[in-house]
Formats: C-alpha cells, sequence, structure tokens
C-alpha cells in the first residue's frame, strides 16, 4: 500500500487483507486435506501424483501423514507445481514449472507423471492431489504438436476473453493427461483425486482439466470454441483437433469405475469463512457467490452500483463475491494485469472517489496475471482517493483501463496487493466495503 497514502486510510485496507487472508487460509492444504487422505494400500504401493499450485503444499501434507505409516519402497510419486510454489519434501519430489504458459520442466515432470501411472498395477493406490493450475503444469502434448505450439496457443486463449471451461476443453483434446487420460493411463490401479477447486461450478470436469474423470466435451465442441473467438491456428493444431484418436474418454468407460473423486476445498469455502468474519464485525454480507464470471470490468461496474446503493440506503455492509472473471485485451501494450486488477480499476472510475467505500480483488493463489514469477501482485486495494492521487500523479486511469495496463496504474500508486505464494487456490476473492464516512476509520 502506499506509504503517501494519509494514514487514517490504513485501518480498513488492513482489514480487508485481513479478510483475503482469512478466505486463504481456509483453503489451504494443511487445514481442508488431512481429513480427506485416503488409507494407505494394504499391499501394494502409494504413488502420489501431484499438480498445480497447491500441489507443493499438498504433497507435503500428504507426506507427513503417510511416512509414518508405509516403508519409504512403497511410496513413490511426483508433484508439479508453479515456479515459486514448490515445498520441502522427504519423499515426493516437487518440480516447478511454467504457469500460466507451460515449459519444458513441466513437460520433464509431466512424463515423470505419465511414466509412474502406467507401472502401477492393481494392488497400488494412486492418490491424485489436483488444484487450480494443473493444466499448465501437466503438459503432454498430443503427438505433431510441439510445447512452443501449445505455448503459443495457451496465451492465445488467456488473450481471447474465453472462460475456463472453453480453455479447457481446447487444452484437454490436444493432451496425453488431461481430459481423463491420466486414469486411463492408471488403470487397473485404484485412483483417488482429492481436489482444491478453483472454477465456478466446482466441475471436476474443469478442474486442472480433468485428467482423472470422464470428459463429456467433445472434440468438435473444441473446434466451435475457436471458431467462436476468430482464433487462427496453426495447421498442426487444427489438423489435431480434427483428429479421431485425441477425442477423450468418456462417461462408460471401464477406466474410471475404480476412480473416486473428492473436493477438499471450494472456493465457497474461503467465501464462508470471510463472511463469518465480516458479521463479526458487525456488518451485513451481502454475498453474490463464488459462481461469477464475465468480463472483469463489466462486473466492477455492475458492483460499483450496487454498493453506491447501498452506501444511499445507509447500510453498513460488505460486498463478497468469488469466481473467475476474464480479461480481453484491447489495448496496444503489454495487458500487465490479471482480471483481479482490472477489476479494481474499473471499480475504482466507477466509484469515482464516493466517500465511505474501499475494495480489494486479489487471487487467493497469491497471482493475478503477471509474468510467471513468485512474486507478481496477487490483487490490488481501492479506496475514495484512488482516482484522485493517481491523477494528482500524473496517471490518467481511464487509459490505463483501455490499455490493459491495471499492474502499471496500480504500480504507480503503491497500491497492488503483494502476498506472494498462498500454497492454495480457490480463485478470485473481492470484498467491498461499504459505510458512511465517519463510520469505519479511513473511508
Amino acid at each position: 500500500m502506499n506509504s503517501k497514502r494519509d494514514a487514517a486510510a490504513l485501518p480498513v485496507l488492513q482489514w480487508l487483507e485481513t479478510l483475503f487472508r482469512t478466505a486463504v487460509a481456509a483453503a489451504h492444504p494443511a487445514a481442508c486435506l488431512p481429513p480427506h487422505l485416503p488409507e494407505p494400500p494394504p499391499r501394494g504401493r502409494l504413488v502420489i501424483l501431484g499438480a498445480g499450485k497447491a500441489a507443493g503444499a499438498m504433497t507435503e501434507t500428504a507426506e507427513q501423514r503417510y511416512l509414518p505409516l508405509l516403508p519409504l519402497e512403497r511410496m513413490a510419486g511426483v508433484a508439479v507445481t508453479r515456479h515459486g510454489y514448490g515445498r520441502p519434501t522427504q519423499r515426493i519430489p516437487v518440480i516447478e514449472a511454467g504457469h500460466p504458459v507451460p515449459d519444458r520442466a513441466g513437460i520433464s515432470a509431466t512424463k515423470r507423471t505419465l511414466m509412474l501411472a502406467d507401472a502401477v498395477d492393481a494392488d497400488d493406490l494412486v492418490l491424485v492431489l489436483l488444484s487450480g493450475g494443473a493444466s499448465a503444469n501437466w503438459v503432454a502434448p498430443v503427438f505433431g504438436i510441439t510445447l512452443e505450439e501449445k505455448q503459443a496457443l495457451t496465451r492465445t486463449l488467456l488473450k481471447s476473453g474465453a472462460a475456463i471451461d472453453e480453455i479447457n476443453t481446447v487444452r484437454k483434446h490436444l493432451s496425453r493427461i488431461k481430459g481423463g487420460r491420466l486414469a486411463k493411463r492408471a488403470y487397473p490401479a485404484k485412483v483417488v483425486t482429492l481436489a482444491i477447486s478453483d472454477v465456478p461450478g466446482d466441475d471436476p470436469a474443469v478442474i486442472g482439466s480433468g485428467p482423472t474423470v470422464p470428459d463429456p466435451t467433445t472434440l468438435a465442441d473444441a473446434r466451435a470454441i475457436i471458431a467462436r473467438y476468430r482464433l487462427k491456428l496453426p495447421a498442426t493444431l487444427t489438423h489435431a483437433l480434427e483428429e479421431p484418436a485425441n477425442e477423450t474418454p468418456k462417461p462408460g468407460d471401464p477406466a474410471f469405475a475404480a476412480a473416486d473423486y473428492r473436493i477438499v476445498a471450494r472456493p465457497a469455502d474461503a467465501l464462508q469463512a470471510a463472511a463469518e468474519e465480516v458479521r463479526a464485525a458487525g456488518y451485513e454480507c451481502v454475498m453474490l457467490g463464488e459462481h461469477l464470471q464475465g468480463e472483469a470490468r463489466d462486473v466492477a461496474a455492475e458492483h460499483a452500483r450496487l454498493a453506491l446503493s447501498l452506501r444511499a440506503e445507509g447500510r453498513r455492509a460488505v460486498i463478497l463475491s468469488g469466481g473467475e472473471l476474464t480479461v480481453t485485451l484491447r489495448g496496444r501494450g503489454r495487458g500487465r494485469g490479471g482480471p483481479n486488477q482490472e477489476y479494481a480499476l474499473a471499480l475504482a472510475i466507477a466509484l469515482d472517489g464516493a466517500p465511505g467505500i474501499a475494495a480489494l480483488a486479489g487471487d487467493t493463489d497469491g497471482t493475478d496475471g503477471g509474468g510467471g514469477r513468485a512474486d507478481d501482485p496477487a490483487g490490488a486495494f481501492v479506496d475514495a482517493t484512488t482516482v484522485a492521487r493517481a491523477r494528482a500523479a500524473g496517471l490518467d486511469p481511464a487509459a490505463f483501463l483501455a490499455d490493459n495496463d491495471s499492474t502499471g496504474f496500480f504500480n504507480g500508486i503503491g497500491d497492488l496487493l503483494r502476498t506472494g505464494p498462498t500454497f492454495t487456490n480457490v480463485n478470485d476473492f473481492r470484498a467491498i466495503v461499504v459505510d458512511r464516512p465517519s463510520g469505519l476509520t479511513g473511508i
């Protein structure tokens, strides 16, 4: 937060960050994973395969449970997570790889994952520890597709404004691990998947691109998404999306008969934890839910209208919401900043300095957009002084929004939320405090 901000403004912003951290803590693997860990297999090996932003912490937590119960020769596995999200483990290596754009470290880790899956037998238990980010961390392109082509496609999809389920539909049909294929490789071993959900609706087929569940989508669906967003693909990718051999396993496939899937933390759990703290502070909680989707700037405009309406009614409230918003790149710049920062910038513009309102928007994984670094910002703060301080610093909020450069805007006034890796991921967290200007200190 900006050291030049009036000191009186700090308490509400600090409280907003406390709400964010409360939400994150509710979904941390150390809190949510242990009650769901299955008993180790009576005879065979326990093979732990992890992927996603929480994979390091999930693997660390699982090891603490199983190391006293099994000899080392009966444990194997590998986990892959985003760069900077690794955790210290004793038996199961945790490899750091690219996100949101896959890299060669992800290719190598996924190769090891598939080799382990191919080697299991009916006496083994395959424990899959899955979280958001797995779609980028587990990368095994179908034959004929290069890593560079997958990287370019990922960047194109992320810029298109497509929703996460649409992006994952395309990904699944260009992968040898996503869309149920990992479970198929591990058959006939029993597969237990413990997942931390980061998607609206908590659909197992969307979380991490559904590597251990049947895929209801088809190659035709993937081609329709490419057409809907008018994306131009190289001939190799176009051919791959027409190749029948790249169709994913469907419901009824025997590979899923021995598979069990459990969601151990949801976005709703994180929001509920924050809601309890809001009510304990004496505020009305206006819960918009964890399923919100849409363009970040459009959702922000709607939320600004709601906040202004609540203020006009004299209500002391906190508006909470989650979900996964999108950003369609329109500007000529680099498009710095994820959906939470763009939401915060659009919210500040729509509120235009209205007193009595402050907000935080952040990604619970600790990074919102950015260049794939562990120290990328998680989101941003907004209060009644945001626009005025920006203009005093020579920054035009509307110009930054038009250029999709929300990071540049909030960095310029010192209002980025920087948390570092949180080792979990239940997607967006947004909180707007509405109070009388003389109510909560600082707004």
